[in-house]
C-alpha cells in the first residue's frame, strides 16, 4: 500500500455521517503534514491554511468529511432498530447489508431487513421497498435485553465496509469515497506544496454535513472568504454495462471538470482556465455534468458576495451505497490539476477572471 492509497484508506476506513464527522477529522489532522495552521468554524468544519508567496488570493479546496449513514429512530419491544437515512439512500441498495450503530459504550454489528419477499404480493415486489419498511437485526431474541446493548435513538448507523484494493491494484473499493476523496486531494495538496512556490494563500478545508444539506460549505465559506473555490467530490462513472458509448466519466480517465451539477453552475472563465491549464499540462480530464444532486459549490459560490468556483470530480461506480469504486490515477491527476491551477492564480490572474 503506497502513501496515497492509505491516506484514502484511513480516510474511507474512518465513521462519520452528518453531524458526526470527528473520527474523519482526526484522520485528516493526522496526515496534515504542511498545513501552517488549523482551526475549525463553529459547525465543525475544518479549515488547514498553507502559506504561499502572498496573503492574497486566498484559494479554497473543499472536500466534504460525511458519508451517507443513518440514525437510530427507535428501538423496538423485540429488539429490532427502526431508523432514520442521512443522506440520499436508494432502497435496493441497504437491504441486507451490514451496518455498524455506535452506541456510547460501544459499537454493535446488524444487518439491514424487511419482511422476506416470499410474503409479499406480485404488486409488492415490483417495488423498491421504502426505508421506512425496513429495520436493523442486531441478533437478540426474547432471552436477550436489548437495553443492555445501550442503543438509544440519535445514535449513528454507518455502512461495514473495510478498504480493499482489486484485481487491478489501482482500482479501489470502500465505502465513503464519497466524499473522502475530496477530504483526501484537499489534503495532498496542501502536503505537497511544501517548499514549493504559490503566489497565494491556500485552505485545505473538510466541510461537515453536505450530505444532509450543504451545511458546513456554508459556515466555511464564510469563515474562509476565498475569492477562488474548488469543491473536489465525486462524480458519476458512465462506464458501466449499458452506459452509451458517448459518455466520457470513464475510470481511468482523469478527473472530471464539471460544467455544472444540480446546485451550481460553475464560473465560466474559471472552468475554461481550468481546462486549459489540464491540456498545456497533459494531464487528462473528461468534462461531465450533473443533473440532479449538488455538492458544496452550492453554498460556496454564493457566499458573501459570491465566490468563483467549479466541482472537480473522480469519477466513482455505485456511490451512495456501502461500496463503490474509483481508479487511483484519476485522483492523482485531480491533485496534480489542483496544483498546477493554484500555481498560476496570482492576484493579477484572480482579478482577470474575475473582472466582468
Amino acid at each position: 500500500m503506497d502513501k496515497t492509497q492509505k491516506l484514502l484508506a484511513d480516510l474511507t476506513n474512518a465513521h462519520g455521517v452528518p453531524g458526526f464527522e470527528e473520527a474523519v477529522t482526526r484522520v485528516m489532522v493526522e496526515h496534515l503534514e504542511a498545513a501552517d495552521e488549523i482551526t475549525y468554524d463553529k459547525l465543525g468544519s475544518i479549515i488547514a491554511r498553507k502559506n504561499g508567496a502572498a496573503d492574497t488570493p486566498k484559494i479554497m479546496i473543499a472536500g466534504h468529511l460525511d458519508e451517507i449513514g443513518f440514525l437510530v429512530k427507535e428501538v423496538t419491544d423485540d429488539g429490532y432498530i427502526k431508523f432514520f437515512p442521512l443522506g440520499g439512500w436508494w432502497g435496493h441498495v441497504a437491504l441486507a447489508q451490514r451496518v455498524i450503530i455506535k452506541t456510547a459504550k460501544k459499537d454493535i454489528l446488524g444487518v439491514i431487513g424487511s419482511k422476506p419477499p416470499h410474503s409479499l404480493k406480485a404488486e409488492e415486489r415490483k417495488k423498491v421497498l421504502d426505508i421506512d419498511d425496513m429495520y436493523i437485526d442486531v441478533g437478540v431474541n426474547k432471552k436477550t435485553d436489548i437495553k443492555k446493548l445501550g442503543i438509544r435513538p440519535g445514535d449513528p448507523i454507518v455502512p461495514d465496509a473495510q478498504f480493499t484494493t482489486m484485481n487491478d491494484p489501482k482500482m479501489l473499493l470502500n465505502k465513503a469515497f464519497d466524499n473522502r476523496i475530496g477530504v483526501a486531494a484537499a489534503v495532498e495538496v496542501i502536503n505537497k506544496l511544501k517548499g514549493k512556490k504559490h503566489p497565494n494563500t491556500v485552505y485545505g478545508v473538510g466541510t461537515v454535513q453536505e450530505e444532509v444539506g450543504l451545511r458546513g460549505a456554508n459556515t466555511a465559506a464564510w469563515a474562509v472568504d476565498p475569492d477562488i473555490a474548488f469543491v473536489a467530490d465525486v462524480s458519476l462513472a458512465t462506464d458501466g454495462p449499458g452506459a452509451s458509448k458517448s459518455q466520457t466519466a470513464k475510470l481511468g480517465s482523469g478527473p472530471s471538470i464539471t460544467v455544472m451539477d444540480g446546485s451550481m453552475i460553475p464560473h465560466r472563465k474559471l472552468r475554461d482556465f481550468v481546462i486549459d491549464t489540464a491540456e498545456a499540462a497533459g494531464i487528462p480530464y473528461h468534462l461531465a455534468a450533473l443533473a440532479r444532486g449538488g455538492t458544496d459549490g452550492g453554498r460556496i459560490h454564493i457566499s458573501r458576495a459570491g465566490v468563483p468556483c467549479i466541482y472537480m470530480g473522480v469519477a466513482t461506480r455505485y456511490i451512495h451505497s456501502h461500496t463503490s469504486i474509483i481508479h487511483q490515477d484519476d485522483f492523482t491527476n485531480l491533485v496534480k490539476l489542483l496544483i498546477a491551477v493554484i500555481k498560476k492564480l496570482d492576484s493579477k490572474t484572480v482579478k482577470r477572471l474575475t473582472k466582468r
